[in-house]
């Protein structure tokens, strides 16, 4: 009864967030963070993108194995860091005032993302742990080398 008491008065001394404006500025912000998350993970697939199309000139001209997988390990870096990012913008988006579809949105959205997200670090582990193996200047389609002639077209 007392506790009840104690509310209700402090209720009429502390304005609610509602009155002061507090929400709509937390809201505002919300949507701010959301957009730069989302321009983030735009900018971090261009520069992936740039930069694996950059590295992949150079195997093209150097006709080198490793450096393809080395390619191909930037580009999945950066999507990776870009799927993050683009999940933190899905979180924020529903963190303010969310209804139940949002929620069930959300729910499969980072399912999704969660799961591209796994399968990427694992074909990153995978890709590195093979490069660490195929030994520094493999070329495509060395007889040596066959998985790396069997990436080759007309390969194995």
């Amino acid at each position: 009864m007392l506790l009840m008491q104690i509310v209700e008065e402090a209720s009429t001394l502390i304005p609610s967030p509602e009155g002061t404006g507090a929400e709509t500025l937390v809201s505002i912000a919300v949507m701010w963070l959301v957009l730069a998350a989302e321009i983030l993970a735009a900018i971090l697939i261009g520069v992936g993108i740039v930069l694996t199309l950059v590295r992949l000139t150079k195997v093209l001209r150097q006709s080198k194995y490793e450096g393809y997988e080395k390619s191909r390990l930037t580009l999945a870096r950066f999507l990776a860091m870009a799927l993050e990012f683009q999940l933190a913008a899905d979180v924020l988006a529903t963190a303010v005032a969310p209804t139940w579809t949002q929620i069930g949105k959300l729910g499969a959205i980072a399912v999704i993302r969660t799961a591209l997200n796994y399968f990427l670090a694992k074909e990153i582990k995978e890709e590195e742990e093979t490069t660490e193996i195929t030994p520094k200047g493999a070329e495509l389609g060395s007889e040596a080398y066959p998985r790396a002639a069997a990436q080759q077209p007309g390969g194995l």
